[in-house]
């Protein structure tokens, strides 16, 4: 279980400036419903430059509402340039930090506010370098060799937290192991995995996670799931409100819950939806 600070409490249930601007400066999107996090940010530059005002719009945990509330509050007022200094630590620091596996939340945050900047300036998108190690989230080799060397990360865990690679099915486990290795020139020891989950504390932890991962971020939209029953690895769920009935309601199933419950319970997880 998280430990979460007062501060991340106090953003994600009174978040600031969720909206969209009509007509910004500056637009950027980050993450998927498939990665179980999307980021839009907006900003609206004044007459000397500043940032007058900054919105966001965000489906994801309550680490990523928390943050990207807290990054609109950190950029107005400033120019361009001193946002575009704002780090993914700014972030996590002004909440008053958050758990190492939530940290990716931050990081989305500042990848939104680069790309809101570089829409504003005309700057083309940048390429994706590297190769695909992380299929379920896709994320490259450069990227994970990149946060490992800049956040000095020394464990799968780390790198999952920080980026997502490795959360899901967790065949890219030994990739990563790779890419630490040669970042440090020499073996790192992989960590233990954690031993089997009894059925209770499987549970316990998909009851847990769509409270506190799954169901805030449908209550936004009239939505809301139940869990009606745990078989091995399949888990039954109901659908409710506006969910219930929503053309999309398979496509939130497998790529937003069914990839939390993966990344945060256990990797075989399959979810089904009970329609009576």
């Amino acid at each position: 279980m998280w430990e979460y600070s007062d501060k991340v409490k106090e953003h994600f249930l009174k978040p600031r400036n969720v909206g969209v601007i009509e007509d910004p400066d500056g637009v950027g999107e980050v993450g998927s419903l498939a990665c179980g996090d999307a980021l839009t940010l907006y900003f609206k530059l004044d007459d000397e430059g500043r940032i007058s005002d900054a919105k966001f719009l965000t489906f994801g945990c309550a680490s990523a509402i928390a943050s990207s509330s807290a990054l609109t509050e950190m950029i107005i007022g400033k120019t361009l340039e001193e946002a575009e200094k704002v780090s993914n630590e700014d972030i996590a620091a002004y909440l008053g930090e958050l758990p190492k596996e939530k940290m990716h939340c931050s990081v989305m945050g500042q990848e939104a506010l680069e790309k809101a900047i570089a829409n504003y300036r005309g700057e083309a998108e940048k390429k994706v370098e590297g190769q695909i190690v992380c299929e379920c989230f896709g994320i490259t080799d450069r990227e994970i060799e990149k946060t490992i060397r800049e956040h000095h990360l020394t464990s799968i865990e780390d790198v999952t937290g920080y980026l997502k690679a490795g959360g899901g099915c967790g065949k890219c486990h030994d990739n990563i192991q790779q890419i630490m290795d040669h970042v440090f020139g020499r073996p790192v020891a992989i960590q233990p995995r954690a031993k089997k989950l009894t059925n209770i504390q499987k549970i316990r932890m998909i009851e847990e996670t769509l409270e506190r991962e799954i169901k805030p971020a449908l209550h936004q939209d009239g939505g809301d799931i139940e869990l009606v029953d745990v078989d091995g690895e399949r888990v039954m769920v109901k659908l409710r409100g506006t969910c219930s009935g929503c053309s999309a309601s398979q496509v939130t199933l497998k790529n937003v819950v069914e990839a939390k419950l993966r990344e945060l319970v256990t990797p075989e997880l399959v979810v089904e939806e009970v329609l009576s």
